[in-house]
């Protein structure tokens, strides 16, 4: 082969190769998916750092009715150079964002949500998706008529461990699940001076420590259990924080009990005055069947009912990236891939929280069928 032939083909090759290139850089951009984050507080900012971890996304907009909140998300997202908002509809209204977050008190994440999938918009959720039954009902009607992806914050549905240890215990790796008894204790209220504070100790806006926080937990149980609850009948109470702050309208304690369609039952409690050092403290659940426990949240370890075995690992310790169900939710956009936490997930878990909230009021028993939402 002459050296011209050479030289004309290696050009040739390059310049394919460039053509390729080009092609793929203008795939991955035009794959980017455009993304507004609404509300960047503590959880916002969170959310943002995540998403700006994704190498599918853009930030077009982020949108907080705090200064101080909105400069450091810009800057935060300063490589994509998002435009600022102080009003959520402006957002809403941009034709060129895709996918909405919605981080912002609870009280405002229905009427959020809604707007965003009427627009057309893919919606990440923040939990709870509602602190009243009518705004869950609102919510699901709305993400039922829409074709867009709807995810809920309930992260830990994304957990590739703990959807493995919940398929095993599914498949009967401790026997029939009858029990569950789980806790939420921390060693104090949140800070009375905080950049929360101004929604959080009024139940109308967060719904308290339950609905805000406790939905993690509470949505793990019906998942482990695989079913909604029937009832709730629990107590709760201000005991240690009773004027702390002024105005206060959440409680700082409560105890639970709840009773499954299949006959298993779920006891949980919560406070905030749980000493720092002492044993027995955070987040437990342990997980009761007829031929073995499971220690879920510590340990993994499952114990057997009868005989000396030593304990084992329900599945095998691993490290997961903490954004993954950001990542989840882009995947569910771009590849179709399975919606672990989907509006029926969202919904089940804010309603056993409100349940649960009910039965603390009442003193009493609350149904699940008089929350009047339609799952």
């Amino acid at each position: 082969m002459n050296s011209n032939r050479r030289t004309f083909l290696m050009g040739s090759a390059a310049a394919a190769q460039a053509v390729l290139s080009q092609s793929a850089q203008g795939q991955e951009a035009e794959a980017r998916v455009p993304t507004a984050v609404i509300g960047t507080g503590n959880r916002g900012s969170n959310l943002l750092r995540g998403v700006m971890e994704q190498p599918n996304t853009k930030v077009l907009a982020v949108c907080d009715i705090k200064p101080d909140r909105l400069d450091k998300a810009a800057s935060a997202a300063a490589k994509d150079n998002p435009r600022t908002y102080t009003d959520w509809r402006q957002v809403i209204d941009r034709k060129d964002i895709e996918a909405v977050f919605v981080a912002t008190p609870p009280h405002l994440h229905a009427e959020m949500a809604i707007a965003a999938l009427q627009a057309g918009k893919h919606v990440y959720c923040e939990k709870p998706i509602g602190v009243t039954p009518r705004q869950v009902q609102d919510l699901v009607i709305a993400a039922r008529a829409s074709n867009k992806v709807f995810v809920v914050g309930q992260q830990r549905r994304s957990s590739p461990q703990m959807t493995e240890a919940v398929r095993k215990i599914r498949e009967g790796a401790i026997g029939t699940v009858v029990m569950v008894k789980a806790q939420r204790h921390a060693p104090s209220d949140l800070p009375y001076e905080g950049s929360s504070s101004d929604w959080y100790f009024n139940v109308n806006k967060s719904g308290g420590y339950l609905i805000e926080q406790s939905v993690h937990n509470l949505d793990m149980c019906n998942w482990i259990v695989g079913e909604n609850p029937l009832r709730a009948s629990g107590f709760g109470a201000t005991l240690v924080h009773p004027t702390e702050p002024q105005g206060r309208s959440i409680f700082d304690c409560g105890v639970l009990s709840y009773d499954y369609p299949s006959g298993a039952k779920m006891s949980f409690t919560q406070n905030v005055f749980h000493p720092r050092g002492m044993p027995g403290g955070g987040q437990n659940m342990m997980v009761y069947g007829t031929k073995a426990a499971v220690d879920f949240l510590s340990s993994m370890n499952v114990y057997p009912l009868t005989g000396n075995a030593k304990p084992e690992p329900l599945v095998p310790e691993a490290k997961e990236d903490q954004h993954i169900h950001i990542t989840t939710f882009y995947n569910c956009i771009t590849k179709g891939a399975p919606n672990p936490a989907d509006i029926e997930v969202g919904a089940a878990a804010t309603l056993t929280a409100i349940l649960g909230h009910m039965a603390m009021v009442k003193g009493g028993v609350a149904d699940w069928i008089d929350l009047g939402v339609n799952l």
